[in-house]
């Protein structure tokens, strides 16, 4: 049932209707201003911490280009892998939450919709309590957007919301083009953007789960049924019988394939865990990254480690996870951990799909939850990635520092209203250097120390057991002796018992 409020492009004559369509209309005024400023040339700015960024330029070369004919008569007019972009109409809801909140969140399907390789040629804001359960939009407003995409000539209309199958096949009955909600949208990225194996599969994954209860069918070309005399001549005896109908037939295959690759997935936990169970062995404390997509993980890793990893102003860049060898401002040697950004209503098949990834943030011993502080609404975003992290056993439990980073574009309120509601707060930027080294000496605090004391005298043929302690433990003096090296340290419980079972009575 409809709204009685007005949408944005009704012409009713009342003072209210018109402030609607006043506000709504500025708010996709606005979206459409600076929508393709995230995939400009020359909008992601590298520092020298980022390396050579290869994995950049290799995307950059598979990325849809603007004006490209689909039907060339020489593949030569353009490099065949380049795609032409998409054109796209966006289409939003302003319910119960304000019209900043309306903004930001189709400010958000924009910038989703320019990463995927499209370009947004128009907007529609819709003031409407809740979605329609026939179209989503009520059929008025459906037909009114039919308009808009023919208009312009758009070939995909993008939701900002979860469609029903039903919704979505009835919206695409009257617009007559392609619609893809924000699930849809969301998978589509990172199945462009994962690289290694487990990734590949596990967006498969997410994406078959999507895919299983929305397909469609058109008529016979659907059935695949032999009962009684359908098959014609020479159909008749051994052909009768319920049969198979071909949407039953690709819902199997589904369920099949999806089976397949969750014991793959489960193959490919091992070799984690062998790595986690290691770095746990050899007491190596680890610091896990994580945060809202774009916020800038990947380049505060680089800053950190030199780890050169792609550094991109786009949402979900990074999809696999990386983990890189830190030193603490002590000497002490730690794991950090860049894992996939998160973002609104992150869709569950993807949490599901990428759970094991997400352990790392379960397993580490400190976690660096990254905030952009330019952004208009990083409060929205702080809550979103909570909301995920809840869901991972044991990720809440984890010691957590808000890093509010992008501090040169900020403004100085955000920050000062951020770290009056945020408890353990520092205020970074990976791409100038500011504040960098106020977090390295927070993280060599914040991370567990050993805490078993020792002094013993380890023989000079067991080096390794010197160097593991100089890796591992706090050092309070170190002196060299007739019978080997004299130490007074602190370290954990297995390399006090190794140190004990080697050391040279005096």
């Amino acid at each position: 049932m409809n709204d009685p409020q007005p949408t944005i492009r009704e012409t009713q004559d009342t003072p209210v209707a018109r402030s609607a369509q006043e506000v709504a209309d500025d708010v996709v005024a606005r979206v459409l201003a600076r929508a393709g400023t995230a995939l400009q040339a020359g909008a992601t700015v590298h520092s020298s911490y980022d390396g050579d960024q290869l994995d950049l330029e290799e995307r950059t070369s598979l990325r849809r280009v603007r004006g490209l004919s689909t039907e060339l008569e020489d593949v030569t007019e353009v490099e065949y892998r380049q795609l032409r972009l998409e054109k796209v109409v966006l289409v939003g809801l302003w319910g119960s939450g304000t019209v900043h909140d309306a903004e930001v969140s189709l400010r958000e399907l924009a910038a989703l919709a320019e990463t995927a390789g499209s370009e947004v040629l128009d907007g529609m804001l819709q003031r409407r309590r809740s979605p329609d359960p026939g179209t989503y939009l009520g059929s008025g407003k459906a037909a009114e957007l039919a308009t808009v995409v023919a208009a312009v000539g758009a070939d995909t209309v993008v939701v900002d919301g979860d469609l029903a199958p039903s919704q979505r096949r009835s919206l695409e009955d009257i617009v007559r083009v392609k619609v893809v909600d924000r699930t849809a949208l969301i998978l589509d990225i990172f199945a462009q953007h994962a690289k290694s194996r487990e990734g590949k599969a596990q967006v498969e994954l997410a994406q078959l789960e999507y895919l299983l209860p929305r397909l469609r069918g058109w008529g016979e070309s659907m059935s695949r049924q032999a009962g009684g005399q359908v098959g014609g001549a020479g159909a008749g005896m051994g052909s009768r019988g319920p049969g198979e109908t071909k949407i039953e037939l690709d819902r199997r295959r589904i369920r099949n394939r999806m089976a397949k690759l969750r014991k793959e997935i489960a193959a490919m936990e091992p070799a984690r865990l062998t790595k986690r169970a290691s770095r746990k062995k050899n007491a190596i404390p680890s610091v896990a990254i994580a945060g809202y997509t774009n916020a800038g993980k990947s380049s505060l890793l680089n800053r950190l480690t030199n780890a050169g990893v792609l550094v991109e102003n786009a949402l979900f860049a990074t999809l696999d996870p990386t983990v890189r060898r830190a030193e603490t401002t002590d000497g002490r040697v730690y794991t950090l951990a860049d894992t996939v950004g998160f973002v609104r209503a992150l869709p569950h098949q993807l949490v599901e799909a990428f759970r094991s990834t997400l352990e790392e943030v379960a397993d580490a011993d400190l976690l660096l939850h990254v905030v952009d502080a330019s952004h208009p609404d990083p409060e929205g975003q702080i809550a979103a990635v909570r909301h995920v992290l809840a869901d991972i056993p044991g990720a809440m439990d984890v010691p957590e520092i808000i890093v509010l980073n992008k501090a040169d574009l900020a403004a100085p309120e955000v920050i000062a209203r951020l770290r009056s509601r945020e408890l353990h707060t520092i205020v970074v930027s990976a791409h100038t250097g500011e504040g960098i080294d106020e977090l390295q000496l927070l993280v060599a605090d914040q991370l567990p120390r050993p805490g078993v004391l020792v002094e013993v005298v380890v023989p000079y043929d067991r080096g390794d057991l010197v160097s593991r302690v100089h890796l591992h433990g706090d050092i309070d003096s170190e002196e060299h002796i007739e019978q080997g090296t004299l130490l007074r340290a602190r370290v954990d419980e297995a390399l006090a018992a190794e140190l004990q079972h080697v050391a040279v009575a005096v």
